[in-house]
């Protein structure tokens, strides 16, 4: 199979390739107008050569309400800052209900951020938008980005959506000491995955984007951030929210079925487990 993902960057047009889909639907869960002119031919194409995409959007769906609500819930606690690191080509800042005097800060690399530039020139953001770029294992460029934001906020709030997984355990470590040591910032939302699905995950990664590899994979996810000063807040796992929201997670019918039996001689706990397989959640400080 032709590999059409050629590196993690390719994965922010398969992701707005979603969220513009999402927003063609008679009942959205949420609107991204611009989605569709960022992801292009290039997120058409990557949508196109993906098995169980039907699977994959979904998550990207329920992921990007879980994240809304994380992000509105928090500046409402007095959030004055967000910094957006890897932040591909997410629309938030001009989508979301946001406060005017928000600062909104978005982290990626310079061919990213440039692209992304050239799309959305003509459009206003609604809040005070403002792009960087930054390769987030650059460790020391990434510490002065820190201390210079911080410097400049009264509450910060960390956005990672996506990016964790695809970080090795050394940068992740990095990135969670540099974030602890900046007293300002006091919300991380970020990415969970149960070893089993990174397990599963990975087989079928490696089909059609074996380019971009998950590489950050612990043992106890959050035992490694708490270890590191970092605790889960609150932790919202897709399935249940997929369920909240009535916008089950679309199973192919074989794999219900092997659910189901599961279901019929595993113990609650386990059936529990089963669901839990990805969440978002915000971390705060220890």
């Amino acid at each position: 199979m032709t590999q059409v993902i050629q590196n993690v960057s390719d994965t922010a047009f398969m992701v707005a390739g979603f969220r513009a889909a999402e927003n063609e639907r008679p009942n959205p869960l949420f609107r991204d107008p611009l989605a569709a002119r960022l992801a292009g031919e290039h997120g058409g194409e990557i949508l196109a050569t993906m098995p169980y995409s039907v699977v994959g959007a979904w998550s990207v769906v329920i992921r990007t309400v879980i994240i809304d609500e994380l992000i509105t819930r928090a500046i409402g606690e007095g959030v004055d800052t967000v910094l957006n690191l890897g932040a591909g080509l997410d629309t938030r800042p001009y989508r979301m209900a946001l406060p005017e005097d928000l600062r909104w800060v978005e982290v990626d690399y310079p061919h990213v951020i440039g692209f992304k530039e050239s799309r959305l020139t003509e459009e206003a953001p609604r809040c005070r938008l403002k792009r960087i770029e930054l390769d987030l294992t650059d460790r020391e460029a990434l510490r002065r980005f820190l201390a210079d934001m911080s410097a400049r906020a009264t509450k910060v709030l960390v956005l990672t959506e996506g990016v964790v997984p695809y970080l090795t355990e050394t940068d992740v470590t990095g990135l969670a000491g540099d974030l602890r040591r900046e007293e300002k910032i006091r919300y991380w939302i970020t990415d969970y995955f149960s070893p089993q699905a990174i397990r599963s995950g990975d087989k079928l990664r490696a089909k059609f984007m074996r380019n971009a590899p998950f590489q950050f994979k612990p043992a106890d996810w959050f035992g490694f951030f708490g270890a590191l000063g970092w605790r889960p807040a609150e932790v919202r796992f897709v399935w249940e929210e997929g369920e909240r929201l009535k916008r089950p997670i679309p199973l192919p019918l074989r794999v219900k079925l092997l659910l189901a039996l599961a279901g019929l001689f595993g113990s609650r706990g386990r059936q529990a487990g089963m669901k839990r397989f990805a969440a978002y959640m915000c971390l705060v400080p220890d």
